[in-house]
């Protein structure tokens, strides 16, 4: 009897704890007005689609892009980016309760332009991307959610054969491995995607690895990158090229099996991949296109980890920078910088395709989203 009584318990508390968790939605802006609400925050109703702006932080110059603690608690930005000879990384306490948005502190990044920031499932490890100077750079998290002082840093001078834009290095991005013990590092510059072991017991986590780095096609431009939920596939956009490289993965190494476009055939020139995510489910992958093209491409995902387009979604909007999916695979929120509208999209789990819902959101330059739910 006690057995039983004990089991509705924890039954009943588990589904308190269920029900009382909100989804909420985080948006970073390219605004170098510090009286302007730089980070704005907002709740989801995962009904609707409906978007309910909660709380924003202001005094904080382009706040690019943004990465929730895997406790929800701290929110991380990549700030001062493009801001010549300049480039931090900031950390935010976000308390759901209080609707309050509270600056911690802030270190340099490393390196001029940071333009991507994750954090090890752990909490104890901040990681960013520098774009400008082509450079990767690690930071220790405290307990209390402050950065601490830089513990690594590698910067590279390599460039690729694009006179324009390949000059050197320019690092995209900084992507975990489904058990994050690797780092992945697109480099948009020099056409390759550099990786590290990283061990978050050692003071200095990235460690050298026996395959430092994937070339791609020359001209390709990798940009971001993600993993299949299955964790047997990896996928890098292309941001010059438009395209997908699609690599079987394990241990650390990526080869190649696939290579599609993100744009349609009929755009010849004018385009830039962005974006990348797939659903939680595993089935679908969205991409974004800017430029000539302003939309969400669509893939299904067969067992052998192979793209096939399925179709193509408008943005509503102008140069979609960054786009995410909720954790459900409900909805997909994307954000259009040049516009500055952010659309919610509510996604078809059985086709994969896309339907607007809700009302869209105005804000100046937004360049960046995430979603999670607390």
């Amino acid at each position: 009897m006690k057995l039983k009584f004990l089991f509705f318990a924890i039954s009943f508390l588990t589904a308190i704890h269920v029900f009382s968790q909100n989804t909420y939605v985080f948006l970073g802006s390219y605004n170098k007005n510090k009286e302007a609400e730089s980070i704005q925050v907002f709740q989801l109703d995962t009904l609707n689609g409906k978007l309910t702006k909660i709380t924003a932080a202001k005094n904080v110059i382009n706040p690019s892009y943004l990465t929730v603690s895997p406790n929800g608690k701290y929110v991380y930005a990549c700030t001062e980016t493009k801001t010549p000879n300049d480039g931090n990384v900031s950390s935010f306490e976000f308390n759901p309760e209080n609707k309050s948005l509270t600056f911690l502190n802030k270190q340099k990044s490393g390196g001029e332009n940071p333009v991507y920031v994750s954090v090890h499932k752990s909490g104890k490890w901040l990681v960013n991307a520098n774009y400008t100077e082509g450079s990767v750079s690690v930071h220790p998290l405290l307990e209390n959610g402050k950065i601490d002082s830089l513990a690594q840093n590698f910067q590279y001078s390599d460039g690729s054969i694009n006179k324009e834009r390949q000059t050197r290095s320019h690092v995209h991005s900084a992507v975990f491995s489904p058990q994050f013990d690797y780092l992945f590092l697109p480099d948009l510059g020099a056409d390759k995607i550099r990786c590290y072991g990283f061990d978050e017991t050692k003071k200095q986590p990235l460690t050298e690895t026996k395959n430092p780095f994937t070339k791609t096609d020359l001209e390709a431009g990798p940009r971001h990158f993600t993993f299949h939920p299955n964790q047997k596939f990896g996928y890098c956009i292309e941001e010059m090229a438009g395209a997908i490289s699609v690599y079987q993965y394990e241990n650390g190494a990526l080869q190649k099996i696939q290579r599609i476009n993100t744009h349609s055939d009929k755009i010849k020139e004018g385009f830039e991949s962005s974006d990348i995510h797939i659903s939680p489910d595993g089935k679908f992958l969205y991409a974004t296109n800017r430029g000539k093209e302003n939309n969400i491409a669509i893939f299904s995902i067969d067992e052998n980890g192979l793209l096939t387009n399925i179709g193509y979604q408008s943005t509503l909007g102008k140069h979609p920078r960054i786009f995410a999916l909720d954790e459900s695979g409900k909805f997909l929120i994307a954000t259009n910088v040049i516009s500055g509208n952010v659309i919610v999209f509510k996604r078809n789990q059985i086709t994969g395709l896309l339907k607007k819902v809700g009302k869209e959101v105005k804000m100046e330059n937004v360049s960046c989203v995430q979603i999670k739910k607390i």
